[in-house]
């Protein structure tokens, strides 16, 4: 559990079950439906509210990027806007949509309507998302079966098979939910449950989403609010995840907000005390699915958390801490437990950001290793002894400013060029 404590008011949140659906108001569904060869790998996934609720995205900034993130960008409005009112997300795995012209374009419409027929909307009220494979053609006629038979196994249990549905080289599914108590004017008393499932594992550095996430409320929420909060929480947490700095074609995060929860309280507007309490439980499922995200990286053995301190401006905080995040080097040395920490001043040193080495302390695994750029003896026997730790923590202090950020990734192993080497096979 953890506290929120401002001036006015004081709110606990708490971890639930239940991930997209753990919001009132939702229903999920995860199936087999021919995307992928293997009859045992679900490969659809539709969340659907009870009825159509204020919905928000935000995509990637790839200019490779997929016919399903073109079509939903424009169902919410283009890219100058990113809400609207929401019916269903429809999400399939196996083939990314991606790179496939006109052709995309139109599987991905049609999958709008389909949607739209079976659930009972207008086309423009569904959002669509892909993941696997770029470049090959996506066949329409699968979702034709695939949207009837996922509507008809929806369920407010479904939010474990449709996070199943959408993985790809995930070695496990991602789902996170907490439920917090209002205390603020016009919802004090009211209980709001934030949900959520993501996917992603590899092709991860994020710009504007992460690979593929589904966020759920039920709290009441203006549509442009929403997308204030989502693309807000998104710069602070999917944003702060590296695998392989490489940025997706298909990065997709959407946001609903079913209202089910209190559905006579006023929407929640952007600058209130409730705005800023939901804020805080949406920023916990969304760290907390992209520090999943990181550990789950393709052949990870280890999640890695960069803390850069010190720097002249939050930009180059975040450039500092990514160097260090992306360095093979830094990343392989985690790999083959070697406290190294040369690697991550050559990281620091290289990416351009404003310092004087003279000024820069170190840690590694919580192990003063530099101090004012100076090696810092240390006990090699006690480091091997932290490398056991499932998470790897590497601090740095700049001393040239008072910006910090966060930074999570993973250590790079043999086993990424095995996943990424036979990834089409």
């Amino acid at each position: 559990m953890k506290t929120m404590n401002t001036e006015q008011f004081d709110i606990k949140i708490r971890a639930v079950e239940g991930g997209v659906t753990a919001a009132a108001g939702f229903k999920a569904a995860g199936i087999h439906a021919g995307f992928r060869k293997n009859p045992e790998r679900l490969d659809y996934a539709l969340v659907v509210p009870d009825k159509p609720c204020p919905g928000a995205g935000v995509f990637t900034t790839n200019r490779f990027c997929a016919a399903p993130v073109q079509v939903s960008r424009v169902n919410l409005g283009g890219a100058d806007k990113g809400y609207g009112i929401i019916a269903g997300v429809s999400i399939n795995s196996g083939n990314a949509n991606a790179a496939t012209g006109e052709t995309g374009l139109a599987c991905a419409r049609e999958t709008c309507n389909i949607a739209s027929q079976v659930i009972g909307c207008e086309p423009q009220q569904i959002l669509v998302a892909s993941t696997g494979v770029i470049g090959q053609i996506l066949p329409i006629d699968t979702f034709e079966t695939a949207v009837p038979a996922a509507y008809e196994a929806l369920s407010a249990h479904g939010g474990a098979d449709a996070a199943r549905a959408i993985m790809t080289t995930d070695t496990h599914s991602k789902e996170y939910a907490v439920y917090y108590r209002s205390e603020a004017a016009g919802h004090a008393g009211n209980a709001y449950t934030v949900g959520g499932m993501c996917k992603g594992s590899g092709m991860i550095m994020p710009n504007m989403a992460t690979m593929i996430a589904v966020i759920t409320t039920d709290a009441p929420v203006e549509p442009e609010a929403l997308h204030a909060l989502l693309l807000s929480t998104v710069k602070q947490t999917f944003n702060k995840v590296t695998v392989d700095s490489d940025t997706s074609t298909n990065d997709t995060c959407i946001m609903l907000a079913s209202g089910a929860a209190a559905a006579d309280a006023e929407p929640i507007v952007e600058g209130s005390d409730a705005f800023d309490e939901l804020a805080f439980a949406v920023h916990e499922v969304c760290e907390s699915l992209a520090r999943n995200i990181a550990a789950d990286g393709e052949g990870a053995s280890k999640l890695v958390t960069v803390n850069v301190t010190g720097a002249v401006n939050d930009e180059e905080a975040d450039i500092a801490a990514r160097a260090v995040a992306n360095s093979p080097l830094v990343k392989t040395c985690i790999a083959g437990h070697d406290c190294n920490w040369g690697r991550v001043a050559m990281a620091l040193g290289k990416c351009g950001v404003q310092f004087n080495q003279e000024d820069v302390s170190i840690d590694m695994m919580g192990m003063p290793v530099c101090r004012d750029g100076l090696t810092v003896p240390f006990d090699e026997d006690e480091a091997l002894r932290r490398f056991e730790a499932p998470e790897i923590v590497i601090s740095a202090d700049l001393g040239a400013g008072d910006a910090a950020t966060t930074v999570w990734t993973c250590d790079l192993t043999h086993e990424y060029i095995s996943i990424n080497g036979d990834y089409r096979s």
